[in-house]
């Protein structure tokens, strides 16, 4: 079987596909692999298109001003990539309610939205508080062995968990 066909990947493979893309990033750009500042970027860009160049005298986007960059283009990446793979390997489906979700709340696709909205919105806030996401801290800090970014992705687990248990077990 091709391995671009397969349904999934062994996480083993995948890990050292994701460290090798770690090391390429630091040598080609000198920069970790992050995706939550290409977000606040993209908000940036949205309000610039209301508000024009006064966007740039906002503190937070003199830092990280909002342009197209790489982590921005990563972003993109990934996106067209899960695309891509999940059509070549036949995976692909529009799913608006995971049988998981629907057999604890329903299958109502508004509030399975309304909640991954949310959920987003908090992922996001959170991100920015923490001074970077999951791919940033979980992979980029750590291969690192900087302590926040162990720190945070210990947080990461414990709040998965947490937020796992309280949506299946309490609200369900």
């Amino acid at each position: 079987m091709d391995w671009f066909e397969m349904g999934r990947w062994s996480p083993y493979v995948v890990g050292i596909g994701i460290g090798i893309l770690s090391w390429l990033t630091f040598i080609l750009s000198d920069k970790p692999i992050g995706c939550s500042t290409a977000f606040a970027r993209t908000s940036g860009m949205i309000e610039r298109l209301f508000r024009g160049r006064k966007v740039l005298e906002k503190d937070y986007y003199k830092q990280f001003v909002p342009e197209v960059d790489w982590e921005w283009m990563l972003v993109l990446g990934i996106i067209l990539g899960s695309f891509t793979s999940a059509k070549i390997s036949g995976q692909f489906h529009l799913n608006w309610v995971p049988a998981s979700w629907a057999a604890v709340f329903g299958s109502q696709a508004f509030t399975r939205v309304v909640v991954a909205l949310v959920g987003g919105i908090m992922l996001g806030f959170g991100a920015r508080w923490a001074g970077g996401c999951t791919s940033g801290h979980g992979i980029s800090g750590t291969l690192q062995l900087v302590v926040s970014s162990w720190l945070a992705a210990v947080c990461f687990f414990i709040g998965g968990i947490a937020a796992a248990f309280f949506i299946f077990h309490i609200l369900g």
